[in-house]
Order: C-alpha cells, then sequence, then structure tokens
C-alpha cells in the first residue's frame, strides 16, 4: 500500500456537528458520492457541503479519498499481527521505518510487554518469512511475535 503522504492526527481539534457526521457517514458509504447528491442527500446547497468539506480535510478529519480493496483478491491472503520490542529510544525511529514498508496497513505504540505492533498483508508464507527476517536483521529491534489471523470478521475503515 502507498502512503497517503497525510499526517495522523494526535488529538481532536474539530468539533464535529452533526451536519459534519452526516457527509463523513455518507462519504464513508460512498467516496464516490458527486457533490450535488452529496448535498441532495443532506439537504444543503454544494457550495455549503463544499465548504464543509473543505474545513474538515484542513482540520485533517478527513485525510483522503482512497477505494476500499479486497486485499485477497489482490493476492494478499495473509494477515499478520507483528508484535515488536525495541530498545526503547529507538521506537519511533523503527516504527518510521517498519510503516515505509509497502505491505504494513498500520503500525501502533503499545503498551505491555511488546513496544509496536503491526499489522500487514502478505501473499504467502514465505513472504512474511523474508519480511520478519528483514525486521530482525534491523539493531534495535530486540524481539516479535508474530499471530496470523485466521479470519477477518471485520477488516473495514468505517468510523461512524
Amino acid at each position: 500500500m502507498r502512503s497517503l503522504g497525510l499526517k495522523l492526527s494526535k488529538s481532536p481539534k474539530k468539533k464535529l456537528d452533526p451536519i459534519d457526521l452526516q457527509i463523513i457517514r455518507a462519504l464513508e458509504e460512498d467516496s464516490r458520492v458527486s457533490l450535488r447528491k452529496l448535498a441532495h442527500r443532506i439537504g444543503l446547497t454544494p457550495n455549503i457541503v463544499h465548504n464543509r468539506l473543505d474545513s474538515l480535510e484542513h482540520e485533517g478529519v478527513i485525510l483522503g479519498y482512497v477505494p476500499v480493496v479486497d486485499a485477497a483478491k489482490m493476492g494478499y491472503a495473509l494477515t499478520a499481527i507483528i508484535m515488536i520490542q525495541v530498545e526503547g529510544e529507538h521506537i519511533v525511529e523503527v516504527e518510521n521505518e517498519i510503516a515505509k514498508e509497502s505491505n504494513v496497513l498500520s503500525v501502533y505504540d503499545i503498551t505491555g510487554e511488546y513496544d509496536a505492533v503491526v499489522f500487514a498483508k502478505f501473499r504467502d508464507n514465505a513472504s512474511l518469512n523474508g519480511f520478519l527476517k528483514k525486521l530482525l536483521t534491523e539493531r534495535f529491534i530486540k524481539r516479535t511475535t508474530t499471530l496470523i489471523a485466521l479470519t477477518a470478521v471485520k477488516e473495514y475503515t468505517k468510523i461512524i
């Protein structure tokens, strides 16, 4: 996957009103909807909806517009959850390097025995194995534990 080139917010800055929430819900259902149709669904003029969208984008609430794809149909049927222990002062550096990998979906700081968790998609066990071996050659990674997802019960980023 390619990066959207957008920075994730660390804390909410904008209070969302009911109209903002309607716009977001509609876009989560169909991000390709025309401005005119979106405005009609919400009961506002296209100009007002356009201004609202600009504000939501500017505030970082809406980060981008991307298709939702079936990873398995694209050849990435294996989902791995990789927990990583890192030498303390190098956590951010390691996370940023891992996040650059094309098959990495997300990287999170976590609490507990591990420092980070990575969600990634792979074509097969061999590509996962190669990824893990590459991770373990990184000098600041102390240990990894890998889980393989058997079934995806929910795998969609819809928030509201």
